[in-house]
């Protein structure tokens, strides 16, 4: 049922929504992680030989410093480059290939080096600082990479099983509620089917030139009455059950169908003293007859519904197409794109369930039609129905 398709679809989506983020946040957080442990594996691999670079620079540069700079000759290695920086982190003497310094660490990455800081017992040559460097062949990086791709896509695996159980689990009792919520309306509305169709069929029987104008008066409003229940089980109806509803197409003459329409709503017209004008011109449309009388009269009923007392509806018709305006009390321009939404009522004093211009919408798109409203606050609404040019 399209019902509890967009229910479901929203519940859906919802908790998809947040579960991809939560999952995504776990799977990140847990990435990092592992690579700044492995990353702290790998430089601490590494502490043992740099300390041992160190304590050779600190001893070179300690022996420059007794011999009172004779021996002026910075010491360089092959296996790893140094550098010595004062108290103020300004550098004296430096062999490294980056710049990039951080003093509040003692062992960090920087690119692709490893710096490692190692403070003198005594300022040797001023130096408050020795830093060592060493290449990363970053080997490890791409193990990581590799690790993190294959464990996150077990992960996402896992989740994704794990998110599949819980939309069953979670969806079963309202996908229940609204299986039992639709069983009840298909049983309430085949029930009202039969006593409203009754009533309408006894009344039109009825020579109300042998009845006194009271009786007449209150047979009009029990007319109205039934009409009215009758449309409201016909969208439910073709709500509930339009996928399984056939289209029988066939050529229809849209001026006879529009004047039948007009004649079974004429009793609530009249009672709002609404006076209905017809413009006529040859229109037909290749379509399923019922269905087409459907859009009709969910256009009509609006059209009566929300217009003033003693107001007028102005159907006009062409070779493409057919309008119905009223003056009534109008749609605000920024609500115009959400009037064919489901159940959205723009008017609470009025009554309906928000469903009519939903079904309009649907029976267009079936047919291909377009729908232009074109409509003033307070003044009018005209409802535009076109299709193709043959």
């Amino acid at each position: 049922m399209d019902i509890n398709l967009l229910s479901e679809k929203k519940s859906l989506l919802s908790f998809l929504g947040l579960y991809i983020f939560l999952t995504l946040i776990i799977l990140s957080l847990s990435s990092f992680m592992y690579y700044r442990f492995q990353k702290e594996i790998v430089l601490s691999s590494h502490l043992p030989k740099l300390q041992e670079y160190a304590k050779d620079v600190i001893h070179r540069i300690r022996q420059m410093h007794e011999s009172l700079l004779e021996d002026n000759y910075y010491p360089r290695y092959s296996n790893f480059r140094s550098a010595i920086y004062d108290a103020d982190h300004v550098r004296i003497f430096s062999l490294l290939q980056t710049d990039r310094i951080d003093f509040s660490s003692v062992l960090y990455k920087v690119g692709d080096k490893i710096h490692f800081i190692k403070e003198p017992e005594l300022y040797y040559l001023g130096a408050k600082y020795v830093i060592i460097e060493i290449e990363d062949d970053e080997a490890w990086i791409t193990a990581v990479y590799k690790n993190i791709f294959t464990f996150g896509s077990l992960f996402l695996l896992f989740m994704a099983g794990l998110g599949y159980f819980l939309v069953k689990l979670f969806l079963r009792p309202m996908k229940n509620s609204i299986l039992l919520l639709n069983n009840f309306i298909k049983d309430t509305t085949h029930e009202l089917n039969t006593p409203v169709s009754t009533i309408l069929a006894n009344i039109e029987t009825i020579d109300k030139s042998q009845i006194p104008p009271k009786i007449v008066k209150k047979i009009d409003r029990i007319d109205i009455a039934a009409r009215t229940i009758s449309h409201i089980y016909k969208d439910l109806t073709y709500l509930l059950l339009h996928e399984k509803i056939p289209s029988t197409i066939e050529q229809i003459d849209i001026n006879t169908l529009l004047e039948q329409r007009v004649e079974y709503f004429k009793t609530l017209a009249d009672s709002k003293k609404i006076t209905i004008e017809f413009h006529k011109a040859p229109s037909t449309l290749k379509a399923d007859r019922k269905k087409i009388a459907r859009l009709i009269d969910n256009l009509l009923s609006n059209a009566i519904k929300y217009n003033k007392l003693g107001g007028k509806i102005i159907i006009t018709t062409s070779k493409e197409g057919f309008s119905i305006q009223d003056t009534g009390v109008g749609i605000p321009k920024e609500k115009i794109d959400e009037i064919f939404t489901r159940y959205l009522r723009l008017n609470s004093s009025e009554g309906g369930f928000g469903i009519g211009l939903h079904i309009v919408s649907m029976i267009a798109k079936e047919f291909g039609l377009s729908i232009d409203i074109d409509s003033k606050v307070d003044k009018y609404t005209k409802v535009s129905v076109t299709w193709p040019k043959k």
